[in-house]
């Protein structure tokens, strides 16, 4: 007898909306975070539905998602009795807290759903720390100019800017700050976000974070920082700690004071160097024994930093975040926590799928993965449909059109690994428009409700 072959569950995405995004969540949510607020036709679950089936389902337009919404076309999308400019009206007036504290209560949950397999090869170093996280910011994608009120705005509009906050052991992203100010200051967000991580975890972070003001940040909330060295900060070293050669270059562990203490007090820090040849790596970490953080971990360690990019290029690209479906700040900020809870939901189902194969989940590609997800929850929902409809007509004919073991519903493995990259490396090519770009809030009347078509 031939051994049946090992598939991924491709409705784990669904389950996990469908179990964790309740109506009991719901009300809480908006008993919570509610000040004059009242619940209407479209209430926040069905606010959440319809934004999560939006990114789902990637309609052409708002509009279009409405129709199939309201003449019950599209059983992805709620059966909502209300007009159009109800919920364009709904989206004006409805602030991003809602759907924010959804999403976190939603990634509180899937946490404790799914054992840290990413990155399987810092579990150590992960052990020894609350949590091991990512910080880092992103600019959303520039707004078309089909919108009258940009028709003479010569400048790339953005319409906001993002926080994010990505666990390197579950490959979540735990905490998603959104700003519809696209010039808003990083550094003072990352400094706010602080204050929602665990005591004790350790934060990576690029050179932007390389500051005496971030890592005395880090001290008031009792978390751990490795950093790339920001060349702006002034080092003094006190003593060397070590010195060895590993992977081909010179390691050197340095004991310094970092900072002037003009605008902070002056950190004591360990400052890490690795050099070989022209190349050279500088870190900055405050956590000073070498038994609990060795620089090699450090130094190995740092390269996973790359994670929280790939979450961003992930929302944009895979989910479709790159194209907003409004202008208006609440209904961006709503597109933008929907494609988080969508993005969590889908790493756990990527998670648990590598581990019924036997890969680690780094295998399995979520540009590859995504669509095949999107494809079988369309066809899921459609045939659930199709049986409550036939049981209605036919009360006493005993159906059975939702299966889970159909071939729509599992894939093998290795259409959704990942290729190895090749030698060649295409360069993106600078746009100078760029360098000149306008917050969509600054934009005079950019405050204003508007659709885009």
């Amino acid at each position: 007898m031939a051994k049946r072959a090992k598939t991924i569950d491709l409705l784990r995405v669904v389950d996990l909306l469908q179990e964790h995004i309740t109506p009991a969540l719901c009300r809480t949510v908006f008993g919570a975070v509610r000040r004059t607020e009242r619940q209407r036709v479209w209430t926040l679950e069905a606010l959440i539905r319809f934004w999560t089936a939006v990114v789902l389902r990637a309609p052409k337009a708002l509009s279009q998602a409405l129709v199939d919404s309201l003449e019950g076309r599209d059983p992805t999308f709620p059966r909502i009795e209300a007009s159009p400019e109800a919920f364009f009206q709904r989206c004006r007036d409805l602030r991003p807290a809602f759907f924010a504290e959804v999403f976190e209560r939603f990634t509180a949950r899937v946490v404790t759903a799914v054992p840290p397999r990413y990155a399987a090869e810092v579990a150590p170093v992960r052990e020894r720390f609350a949590a091991l996280v990512i910080l880092d910011g992103s600019r959303l994608a520039a707004i078309a100019h089909r919108l009258k009120l940009l028709w003479n705005e010569r400048a790339v509009v953005l319409p906001g800017c993002l926080l994010g906050v990505y666990d390197v052991g579950r490959g979540l992203c735990r905490h998603l700050h959104f700003s519809a100010d696209a010039a808003a200051s990083e550094m003072t967000r990352a400094k706010a976000a602080l204050a929602a991580l665990a005591r004790d975890t350790l934060v990576l972070g690029d050179r932007l974070y390389g500051t005496a003001d971030f890592f005395a940040a880090l001290g008031r909330h009792h978390c751990w920082g490795v950093v790339r060295r920001n060349r702006l900060l002034s080092l003094h070293k006190l003593q060397r700690l070590r010195k060895r050669r590993i992977h081909g270059g010179l390691l050197e562990d340095w004991l310094v004071h970092a900072g002037t203490g003009v605008s902070a007090p002056t950190q004591l820090l360990r400052f890490l160097r690795w050099r070989r040849g022209g190349t050279r790596y500088e870190l900055l970490t405050n956590v000073l024994a070498p038994g609990r953080l060795s620089a090699e971990e450090a130094l190995d360690l740092y390269p996973h930093r790359w994670g929280v990019e790939r979450m961003f290029f992930d929302l944009k690209e895979v989910l479709n975040l790159n194209r907003l479906y409004a202008a208006n700040p609440n209904a961006v900020a709503m597109q933008v926590y929907a494609a988080a809870i969508v993005y969590n939901a889908l790493r756990v189902a990527q998670s648990d799928g590598a581990a019924q194969v036997g890969l680690a989940p780094e295998d399995l590609s979520p540009a590859k993965f995504y669509p095949k997800v999107a494809t079988a929850t369309y066809l899921y929902l459609h045939r659930q449909q199709w049986e409550r409809e036939i049981r209605l007509r036919h009360r006493r004919l005993h159906l059975c059109l939702v299966g889970r073991c159909r071939r729509w519903v599992r894939a093998t493995p290795e259409p959704l690994q990942v290729e190895p990259r090749d030698d060649h490396r295409r360069r993106r090519r600078f746009c100078p428009a760029r360098r000149h770009w306008k917050s969509f809030a600054h934009v005079r009347g950019g405050r204003r409700f508007t659709k885009l078509s």
